[in-house]
């Protein structure tokens, strides 16, 4: 098991997040698509882990995939993010998690044929997010 700088008991964490939130990033669960808070947002500034406040991706990055989820083709930083094999509902996928407290973010997926400069789309749950928009 890896061990994150942020680590909280499960009470912890359930004492932490809504009910909502927790299944999300501490369970790996889904929102359904088309009702995060910030799939269509068109805000400047940067998205943060949810759980721990780790600096995930900016909306510089943010894309619109129409895929039901905020979609970016990259995070902020290769060490804000770990990847993960996610061999569950058949298939193979790479699920991504923040790096700092292991919370579930999204899956990140390769060679759909988006225009965007990496060929990668980052479909994140907006419950595993909270954006600072830029100040100005």
């Amino acid at each position: 098991m890896s061990s994150y700088e942020i680590e909280k008991t499960d009470a912890e964490w359930r004492a932490q997040l809504t009910p909502e939130e927790y299944a999300v990033l501490r369970k790996a669960g889904t929102e359904r698509a088309g009702v995060g808070e910030y799939t269509d947002t068109k805000t400047e500034g940067v998205y943060s882990c949810r759980a721990c406040g780790n600096e995930l991706f900016s909306s510089e990055t943010k894309f619109d995939s129409h895929c039901g989820w905020p979609s970016y083709f990259s995070p902020l930083a290769e060490d804000r993010v770990q990847y993960i094999e996610d061999t569950t509902m058949g298939m193979r996928r790479v699920e991504v998690r923040c790096a700092k407290c292991g919370s579930h973010l999204g899956h990140v997926f390769e060679g759909e044929g988006y225009g965007t400069p990496t060929d990668q789309r980052y479909c994140i749950n907006s419950i595993s997010l909270k954006l600072r928009p830029t100040e100005g």
